[in-house]
């Protein structure tokens, strides 16, 4: 069988022209004040919604306002940021990326890559959300999962790792566009580009995306009938459930051993 032809990636200029239109005000949807909540905020986001570290972060901000503070933080900074999830790894980087920033920075979050990157639990996507949104000197764009899973369906990149994923963003993307992209992406790939069940009957990409690893949906699960359900090989349906199987069987059949 001929090998098929490999989809061209859409093109990144029409793309992001069309983000602009779709997504104008595409901004940082973590609440922050300066760079130190920004940090903070998202290493709370991970595993968790923007909106629920939004709901946290007020009473945490007014308790601990500055890395010092929080630098020291004891037990009551677990109990405040409990609901975002793994609470206890999440105080553990907190408390280390203060500290940090307190012993080695003067108190201020350092403005490079290498060295928000140095701090315990910041890691490249971390540390662009700061560059970028406090900053506006982002090192690269900001791969969460939606950004990945869109790259992969553009065509524009095809790793699952987001330090290279983020590589061939960077080397796809005109670097103003760094920081809206990121956010673009994400809106988009949460309203319509969903993971599951992709809305490309809606998309304003439709007619550029190539829909790299996009299947046909499945097909829904047949429904349970009072009636027998003829089956022409049963026994090769080891998926099927047991209570639909039995009705499908009307006769006994033979099964090897």
């Amino acid at each position: 069988m001929p090998s098929r032809p490999k989809a061209r990636p859409a093109p990144a200029a029409d793309v992001l022209a069309r983000l602009h239109e779709a997504y104008p005000g595409a901004d940082c949807s973590l609440d922050h004040a300066d760079a130190f909540q920004l940090l903070i905020s998202t290493i709370l986001s991970a595993q968790c919604t923007d909106s629920r570290v939004n709901g946290v972060t007020p009473a945490l901000f007014r308790r601990f306002p500055t890395p010092a503070a929080m630098a020291g933080a004891g037990g009551e900074l677990e109990e405040l940021i409990r609901s975002t999830g793994f609470f206890n790894a999440k105080a553990k980087s907190i408390r280390g990326a203060c500290r940090a920033i307190v012993e080695t920075h003067g108190g201020l979050v350092p403005r490079t890559m290498e060295a928000l990157h140095a701090l315990p639990g910041v890691g490249r996507k971390t540390a662009n959300v700061v560059l970028g949104n406090a900053f506006g000197s982002p090192d690269g764009v900001v791969v969460d999962t939606h950004v990945g899973r869109l790259a992969r369906r553009l065509g524009w990149s095809r790793h699952a790792d987001p330090v290279k994923v983020e590589s061939d963003l960077n080397d796809l993307l005109p670097r103003p566009a760094w920081v809206f992209a990121s956010h673009a992406l994400i809106l988009h790939g949460r309203r319509v580009c969903t993971s599951r069940s992709p809305r490309c009957g809606l998309c304003l990409l439709a007619d550029l995306c190539p829909k790299t690893g996009v299947g046909s949906p499945a097909p829904a699960p047949p429904r349970a009938s009072a009636r027998p359900v003829r089956s022409a090989s049963p026994s090769k349906s080891p998926k099927e459930p047991k209570t639909q199987a039995r009705k499908a069987r009307t006769t006994p059949v033979r099964r090897g051993r």
